[in-house]
């Protein structure tokens, strides 16, 4: 496509945003917007605007503390970001679209729903929030004409895009998905791997580096080695719930294959079982974790598509191009292996708002829920928090499941129970349930969630 023509709409009348939540995603997309023509940010606001400030003004932003509506409308026509202390002072300034970026499920909930009901669109980076109620919050942007979307620069978007493009082509998936969002690098000299700050010994990887027909005993080995290294982490797996709900592709596993492997071999790996892959059957989501040696290029949270071609001689005409191919020629590995986070965000803010375009079409629901598995004993009255920055509560393991209607004892979704204590005691291996936990009062997500859940 040709974006500026595309997108002139935009270069003619500029976009005006507001940005929730300015954490490092937030902080790329304002700063990628002040080099643009289409696209302005003109407020934002964050549960810490000191620490907004301080790093506004070190990157020269011009910017003003605001805590009045009067005080924003000033700023802006000013020319400086203003950088609100309430949400609806944010919400009553002439804006086009809101960015929820704060990662936080309540809040985000009750800022889209805010949002809509100010009458603005909604670009929706929180996948935490989106993966719980987010077919409610699209209903009532459609209902009142409002775009709603997700944002490039993430790997849901992404993904989705791409599934869409090679739905469009006629190119059957038989596997999408997304390596983890860190590599296993792999230093053959040293016989250790790292993975972000994190070294292990693994001479025995030496010993796995090629799967030479079964992949079953290579995988299961590799998974040996580096078992001291997370292999499945919360934000996959929330992430993949979002393309599950917006394509209809279906995991394999509840826990996902989880692959350590090298790029080069997911044409073979992900393939049905009765032709030497390890899936059950094809048309699903899963993640990978990137295994790679320090010279070979990364996929550290990139997004792939593995799909069947027409024919061999299609096979042997990618492989000579360089693109990965399956053994038989049959499949070939289609993939971005970056995400540029607020740098490429915009494409989607500028489609939503000048274009009516959402990443997510009419046919987006709740497909699948992120649940919480107990990995331990857990006493009632234990509190369910979210510890690190990996979005994740220490004792919980998630899995991806078809969605069931909700009710006391059904599962409850993973971000529903962040924050919240145990009414009960909950066993190891057990599927936390609604009735497991306290529920809260006044909570915009688990109101929105009521009401997704009758529709």
């Amino acid at each position: 496509m040709q974006y500026q023509s595309l997108f002139q709409p935009a270069l003619d009348r500029p976009v005006a945003a507001a940005l929730i939540g300015v954490g490092e995603f937030g902080l790329s997309l304002i700063a990628q917007a002040r080099r643009m023509r289409g696209l302005a940010i003109r407020a934002a606001l964050d549960a810490d605007p000191a620490r907004v400030a301080a790093t506004l003004g070190a990157a020269g932003v011009p910017h003003r503390r605001c805590a009045s509506r009067a005080e924003a409308e000033t700023a802006i026509a000013a020319g400086a970001l203003a950088l609100c202390e309430r949400l609806e002072d944010l919400l009553v300034l002439p804006l086009d679209i809101v960015v929820e970026a704060t990662g936080h499920a309540e809040a985000a909930a009750a800022h889209a729903e805010a949002a809509i009901a100010a009458g603005r669109g909604v670009a929706m980076v929180s996948k935490e929030a989106e993966c719980v109620v987010g077919p409610a919050l699209h209903a009532r942007a459609r209902a009142a004409g409002l775009p709603h979307t997700l944002v490039d620069g993430d790997q849901p978007a992404l993904l989705i895009g791409l599934v869409s493009w090679a739905r469009l082509l006629g190119l059957p998936i038989v596997a999408a998905g997304k390596s983890s969002e860190y590599d296993f690098v792999f230093d053959p000299a040293a016989g250790s791997t790292r993975w972000l700050e994190r070294e292990v010994a693994s001479p025995d990887l030496r010993n796995h580096w090629t799967i030479p027909g079964d992949p079953a005993p290579t995988l299961a080995a590799r998974a040996t080695a580096l078992k001291d290294l997370p292999q499945r982490t919360v934000p996959d797996f929330c992430e993949m719930a979002l393309v599950v709900n917006a394509t209809g592709l279906m995991p394999d596993r509840v826990d996902f294959h989880a692959p350590l492997a090298r790029t080069v071999e997911l044409p073979d790996l992900y393939a049905p079982r009765a032709v030497g892959g390890v899936l059950k059957r094809a048309g699903i989501v899963d993640v990978f974790n990137c295994l790679r040696r320090p010279d070979e290029a990364s996929f550290a949270g990139g997004v792939f598509v593995v799909v069947e071609l027409a024919d061999e001689r299609t096979g042997a005409l990618f492989a000579g191009k360089g693109i990965p191919v399956s053994r038989d020629r049959r499949r070939a590995l289609i993939y971005n292996p970056s995400h540029l986070l607020g740098v490429e965000a915009p494409v989607s803010i500028l489609a939503a708002a000048r274009l009516g375009h959402s990443i997510l079409d009419a046919d987006y629901a709740l497909r699948c829920d992120l649940l919480a598995r107990a990995q331990r004993d857990m006493p009632a009255g234990t509190t369910l928090a979210i510890e690190g920055n990996r979005h994740a509560v220490p004792g919980l393991e998630p899995l991806l499941m078809p969605a069931t209607p909700d009710g006391p004892e059904a599962p409850l979704p993973y971000y529903m129970a962040v924050g919240r204590r145990l009414a009960r005691a909950v066993s190891a291996g057990a599927l936390l349930t609604f009735a497991d936990v306290e529920a809260p009062s006044g909570s915009a997500l688990w109101r929105l969630r009521a009401e997704q859940a009758q529709r």
